[in-house]
């Protein structure tokens, strides 16, 4: 691959468009769930699918009932997604999905979280 490539390549991602939200993992066996934020929501589900497949817990807080109900036990939600605009920075971005984040945990309290 040429230096001009690689370059276009590295401008290509750095550009597109992200979108980042809040999650949940669900153990469908007991109910309890996982909340979690993120900016690539996309990365994130992959990593999930990837998990499901192999049969291998990423996720350290699920490893215990992953490892006793099985990776078929557990499905993937997008709550809800954020679009990072142009001129927001990555930090400012990042915070917006931490507070929408700290919203889910308020609209979830009571439920059986992880």
């Amino acid at each position: 691959m040429d230096n001009n490539s690689r370059k276009d390549l590295i401008s290509q991602y750095k550009e597109r468009e992200m979108t980042g939200g809040v999650y949940q993992i669900k153990n469908t066996t007991s109910g309890r769930l996982y909340l979690d934020a993120t900016t690539d929501i996309a990365s994130i589900r992959n990593r999930f699918e990837f998990s499901v497949k192999t049969g291998s817990c990423v996720y350290m807080k699920l490893q215990k009932d992953w490892a006793e109900h099985g990776a078929g036990s557990f499905t993937f939600e997008t709550l809800e997604e954020l679009k990072k605009t142009d001129t927001q920075t990555s930090a400012s971005f990042k915070a917006d999905v931490e507070l929408l984040k700290s919203m889910w945990l308020e609209k979830m309290s009571g439920k059986d979280l992880y």
